[in-house]
This record gives structure tokens, C-alpha cells and sequence, in this order.
């Protein structure tokens, strides 16, 4: 009798195990890869030994490239199926391993675009710094007033009348009236990954270097900028 009762709780375990791996699963399911590949026009961009031209005038060589991707979801038809949750990735041109970000997403869920921030919201600036890729010593936070660093694009042009004709742009503010934070949506073609083609031979061809060099405190200017810096991005 005593082995029998034994044997039922551990047929009750067992099954209990299978329903909690079924319903684990169920929440996280597969794993949804969003993938950056950092491009100059049609060339694969490579930091500070290649040089690049926007027309015949001027030479780019680019030496840094760094944004945040933020609150990533998925929609169905525009109605929204999943959002990641603590959604904050550092892509870092110079770390290869940052231009591929791993989400895990539910099994069943269905969707056909994709929606995340260029930036961090007012909301994580206000509570202060961070670790991990919000961590400060990532190069992407200018202080509690500032707070987070959008997007960061610096090089060099043969046209920028600046010391060794370098050209910075550090596009960020959380508070009004230069919240810097943009959304980008893009349809999926693959429930499975995503490659994000970043073109910023898109962002250059609408700034005159000669004149618009240097941007590293948030601006009306810088929120342009950052609505220019949406377009860069284009799904392959």
C-alpha cells in the first residue's frame, strides 16, 4: 500500500513537471534574433580604415557608431502581441556581438512587424543610471540633467573645417522641449529574425559637414537630426 501511494505522487510530480516545461514554453517559446548590419550606401561599413563618398567633393571615414534600441514589440495588423520587457540594447558598431539582439518571444505568438525606439524614454533618464548596457561607462550617458546619449555617429570629412576635420554628432535629451527619443517600425518578412540594414550614408546626405559638424547637447537641432537618423534603418 506504501508503495502505491509512493508511486502516485511520483506519477504527480512527473506530470506536474510536464505541464509547468508546457506552459514555460508556451511563454518564452522561440527565440526571435534581431540583426544589425551597419552599411555606407552599398558597402559594409568598417570603422576607421574605410573611406566612403557622398559626392566628389567629399571623403568620410567613419570611427564611431553607437545607438540604443529600446522597448522592442511586435504587432499583428498594428495591434500590438508582445513587448520585451527591461528592453534596453547598446549596438555597438566596434562589438560584433552587439549588432545581434536574442528575444525571447511566446511560441504562439503571430505577428508582422516590429516596432522599437532609437533612444532610452524620460521615464528610465529620470530614475538615474543604470548597469549593463545602460551602465555609464558605456560612453552613451552625459549626466543626470542630459541623461542617456540616443545615438552617436563621429568620423572624420575632408569638408569639416574643424581640427583634424572631425565631425561628432551625439544625439540625445529626455526632458521638453528636446526629447530626442524617436519610434521605428518596420514589416517583417521572417516570424524568426529580422536583418536591419543601418545606411548612414541616409543620415549624412541631409547634413552639410561644412557647415553642421558638431552636435553634443540636446537641441531642436539634435531632434531633427535624430528624426533624419529613422530613416537609416531598412529591413533587408
Amino acid at each position: 500500500m506504501k508503495k502505491y501511494v509512493f508511486d502516485i505522487k511520483i506519477i504527480a510530480i512527473v506530470i506536474l513537471l510536464f505541464f509547468n516545461t508546457e506552459m514555460l514554453y508556451a511563454q518564452v517559446g522561440k527565440v526571435f534574433q534581431l540583426n544589425f548590419e551597419p552599411m555606407f550606401n552599398n558597402q559594409t561599413l568598417v570603422l576607421n580604415d574605410s573611406f566612403y563618398h557622398i559626392n566628389n567633393n567629399d571623403s568620410i571615414q567613419i570611427t564611431k557608431l553607437k545607438f540604443y534600441i529600446s522597448s522592442i514589440r511586435f504587432y499583428n495588423n498594428n495591434k500590438l502581441v508582445f513587448e520585451e520587457k527591461n528592453s534596453y540594447h547598446m549596438v555597438d558598431v566596434s562589438e560584433i556581438k552587439t549588432l545581434h539582439i536574442n528575444i525571447n518571444k511566446p511560441s504562439t505568438a503571430k505577428f508582422n512587424s516590429i516596432k522599437f525606439d532609437l533612444g532610452i524614454d524620460s521615464i528610465t533618464n529620470t530614475k538615474g543610471v543604470f548597469g549593463g548596457d545602460l551602465d555609464p561607462t558605456k560612453g552613451m550617458y552625459w549626466a543626470w540633467h542630459s541623461g542617456y546619449i540616443n545615438f552617436k555617429l563621429e568620423g572624420t570629412s575632408n569638408v569639416c573645417n574643424t581640427r583634424n576635420n572631425v565631425f561628432e554628432f551625439h544625439l540625445g535629451g529626455f526632458a521638453s522641449p528636446y526629447n530626442c527619443l524617436q519610434t521605428i517600425q518596420l514589416q517583417l518578412l521572417n516570424s524568426n529574425k529580422a536583418m536591419v540594414l543601418v545606411d548612414i550614408n541616409q543620415f549624412l546626405l541631409q547634413i552639410n559637414l561644412a557647415n553642421t559638424n558638431a552636435i553634443m547637447t540636446p537641441s531642436k537641432q539634435a531632434i531633427e537630426l535624430a528624426k533624419q537618423a529613422t530613416k537609416m534603418f531598412i529591413i533587408k
